[in-house]
Parts: C-alpha cells; structure tokens; sequence
C-alpha cells in the first residue's frame, strides 16, 4: 500500500501542474498497437531496426547501412519565451533535443527539418527563430535542408493575442548496423559517466512554472539572490547540445551505452537493452534552479529526480578502464562530468541512487526502504 500511495504523490504535482505522466502510457499503449504494425509495410530497405520505446529509431538502408531518426519539440519553454518576448535560443533547444537523441543510437546527426505553427506568420518572430536554429545546427554540425510554417490561429493559442506557436524538429543521423549502440553490452562493472547539464534544458517546465510563477508569484523579470539570472533568463538558458564530445568518445572508446537525460530523469539509465541495474553513489550538487525550485514547491528527492535533469543531462557507459579517458574528453569539450556509478548484475533492473537514498524501476522512482 505505501509504495501506491508513494507512486502517486510522485506525479502529483507534476499532473496538478498539466502533466500526467500515467495517463501518457497508458494512451501511448493503444497507440502503438497500430503503429507496430506498420513495421510490415517495409520488410526490406527503410525497415526499422529498433522497437518503439528507444531515444531514436534506425531504418535499415541495405548494405550496412542505417538512417537514425527522432523528434521532439520544445514543449512550454516557448511559454517562457513569449513572457520574455525572446526567440533567438530556442532554435537550440529544438535541435538538441532531437540530436541528444540521435546520439543515443550511436549516430551521428547529420540534419533536422522543423515545423513552425504560428498563429500569425510575423517576420520579426521567425527571423529570431532562425537565428537560435541556425546556432543549434553550427553546434551539432548539422544541415536544415527544409521545414514547413504553418498559419493556424484556430488552434494554437499563446499566452499574448497572437504569439502562441509551437516548434517542433525531425533530425536524422547516419550509422552503420552494426555500430548501432543501445546498452547491449553492458556488464557489470562498466562506469556510468555522467555530462553536466547547462540547466533545466526542455524538460519540466510546466511543472517548474506553476512553482515559481503560480505559487511562489514571481514572473519572468524576477531576479533571486540565488542565480545569476533573472527567472526567465535562468529557464531559458539553451539545452546542452552534446554531438563534438559524445561523437569524440564514441571515435576514441568502448562505448556500451548513451543515454539523454530528459522527463524520467536517471530512469532512462534502464532504457538499455542489456540485463542490468545501476547503483549510482555520486552525485554533483544540484544547479541553484532546481534547489529554488523544490524549495518553494517543497518538492520531495523522487519528485525533482523524476521529473528534472538535475544537473546530469547525458549519460555514457564505458569500460571502467575507460572512464578517466571520458571524462577527459569531456572537459577537452568544455563540459564537466563525473563518475556517477557503475551498472550491477541486477534481476530486477532497478537503479539505486544513493546519494538520495531513492531507488527506480520501470518508470516509478521512490525513496528506498530503511
């Protein structure tokens, strides 16, 4: 009875703030009884290689070849952005959350085409787009050969008349086959190296919002002793594009597994598909946004883990040999990074967190057992 009750205080406020989590699987379950089965349709070249489920999917190409490929929008950081009346980043954020994805697979991103839905196509608005994906493809290295606007005021609705509007990407990599990497080889005793996050990135705004600007009443113009930014700078500060470093380690190491942290937090460590938990015993300390944050929403570990990076916004599993070598490459690329833990023969496929004393399985997080 207390882990039920526990599993649902964990998306309580999440879900209270316009994100249920359940009612998503539960919904994406009936969808994909139809969409599994269109796998059929392409029994040779194009067919999917992966099960849905993964960071990105690879469509085999023939002769060795695949074609890795997401998408993901931005959500309602473009919310925080229209209060600030600031378009010029949020291109980046687009990008890096496809590309992160990409790289989950052991691709390499290669190009992106996005939709733009507007409720009026105003030139000022789109030219600052362009500038923010512009800087997100320099980063990633990547081409947008192509995206489409579309002007429907019937159904996108913003927070100002006339400025709502919604971004979304499609981004594509090249891989070879059998390079394909989604955590097949992980033993125990690999190293989960964990890549700094540069902030909240695109993940948990809803529920990050309705603490500071519905219950604590700050707005975006607030500045708090604590960041070095006023509010709105501090959530709009762009998602960390991970492509140089992570295609770096992945030319120099033995890499076992990827992993983009986004909503689910270090859950996603079990996305991999080898028989294995993880026992993480360190943790940097959390970026001052998230502590103000759960201080104010008096958010509890398994909440704020759950729901937020925290910090860590990529993860790698290397060979512990291994590990030294990749956090020097990341630190050659500007990002700090640490030793966060190592993967264990585990039945069960749990992930500990022991600096929190928190433990997952599937998609629950709850505070472990004394």
């Amino acid at each position: 009875m207390s882990k039920t009750i526990n599993e649902m205080s964990q998306r309580d406020a999440y879900a209270k703030a316009g994100v249920d989590s359940a009612a998503k699987e539960e919904g994406l379950s009936g969808l994909l009884q139809l969409i599994n089965r269109t796998f059929a349709f392409r029994p040779g070249v194009g067919r999917p290689v992966l099960p849905i489920g993964y960071f990105a999917n690879v469509l085999d190409l023939g002769r060795g070849q695949g074609l890795a490929i997401s998408t993901d929008g931005v959500g309602t950081k473009l919310l925080v952005a229209e209060l600030l009346g600031r378009y010029d980043t949020i291109g980046i954020d687009c990008i890096a959350m496809n590309v992160n994805d990409l790289l989950c697979v052991g691709a390499e991103p290669i190009a992106l085409v996005d939709y733009v839905a507007v409720q009026i196509a105003r030139p000022e608005f789109l030219g600052e787009l362009a500038k923010g994906l512009y800087a997100g493809a320099e980063q990633a290295r990547i081409a947008i050969p192509g995206g489409e606007i579309a002007q429907v005021r019937e159904i996108i609705r913003g927070l100002k008349p006339d400025e709502g509007f919604d971004l979304v990407g499609t981004a594509v990599g090249v891989v070879a086959t059998d390079r394909i990497v989604i955590g097949q080889n992980v033993e125990p005793g690999d190293a989960v190296i964990g890549l700094a996050s540069s902030g909240i990135h695109s993940n948990g705004l809803t529920l990050a919002r309705d603490v500071l600007f519905h219950q604590a009443g700050y707005n975006v113009q607030t500045k708090v002793d604590a960041l070095e930014h006023s509010l709105g700078d501090e959530l709009l500060i762009p998602t960390r594009i991970y492509v140089r470093p992570v295609l770096a380690m992945l030319e120099a190491l033995d890499i076992k597994a990827l992993m983009n942290i986004t909503s689910d937090g270090l859950l996603n460590l079990l996305r991999i598909q080898a028989a294995v938990g993880f026992v993480i015993d360190y943790l940097p300390e959390p970026l001052p946004i998230f502590r103000l944050i759960q201080k104010i929403g008096q958010l509890p570990d398994e909440q704020m883990y759950f729901v937020f990076n925290m910090g860590i916004g990529f993860c790698v599993v290397v060979p512990d040999a291994q590990a030294s070598a990749a956090l020097q490459i990341a630190n050659d690329h500007g990002i700090e990074a640490w030793v966060l833990g190592r993967a264990v023969a585990e039945p069960n496929r749990t992930v500990q967190i022991l600096p929190r004393q928190l433990e997952g399985h599937g998609s629950t997080l709850r505070r472990m057992a004394s």
